[in-house]
């Protein structure tokens, strides 16, 4: 099973991390699935805005709501993120050398969101880097059963390891 993940330390680090990569294996002619997450920063200094592009080229889909200045709970509008997760499920349907997935989130971790276009995935044979972070990954290592490749969140480590995941698929073609 090819399934790997990374964990930047700094806030919005591993989303910056798998746009980069996503762009880097698309130039080299690999065709990337899932979503990267872009952030972007509010006039009003409230909470950034988070969007996910869904790759390669489909849209950019706001996954997050804007509750008011003093809300506290988590923003993520789950119905935009399962809106993307039906685009990345049709897509993967079409190939796919490989399936990026910006955050194993609590959706995932309950068992909604990207979980089944992950084991789907998987279950095709379709190498996978989801980026993780500290709150939800003993939920991720739940799901992973102890069979992914925990990576450092550099860009090029990342395609090192999605280009020897690649290649025995390339050569059974």
């Amino acid at each position: 099973m090819n399934l790997a993940y990374t964990m930047a330390p700094g806030r919005g680090d591993t989303d910056l991390i798998l746009h980069k990569l996503a762009a880097d294996l698309g130039a080299c002619g690999l065709r990337c699935c899932g979503t990267v997450q872009i952030n972007s920063e509010r006039a009003d200094s409230g909470p950034c805005d988070m969007d996910v592009q869904v790759l390669p080229d489909g849209p950019v889909l706001r996954i997050s709501q804007d509750l008011g200045p003093s809300a506290r709970g988590c923003r993520l509008d789950p119905a935009a993120l399962e809106t993307a997760v039906g685009l990345v499920a049709a897509s993967l349907a079409g190939g796919a050398d490989v399936l990026i997935v910006n955050k194993f989130g609590k959706h995932e971790a309950e068992g909604r969101g990207f979980r089944g276009v992950i084991a789907e995935a998987l279950a095709l044979g379709i190498p996978v880097i989801v980026g993780v972070n500290g709150l939800n990954l003993a939920g991720f290592e739940e799901f992973a059963g102890g069979l992914a490749s925990r990576l450092p969140p550099d860009c090029e480590a990342l395609a090192a390891w999605a280009s020897r995941a690649i290649a025995p698929a390339i050569e059974a073609a």
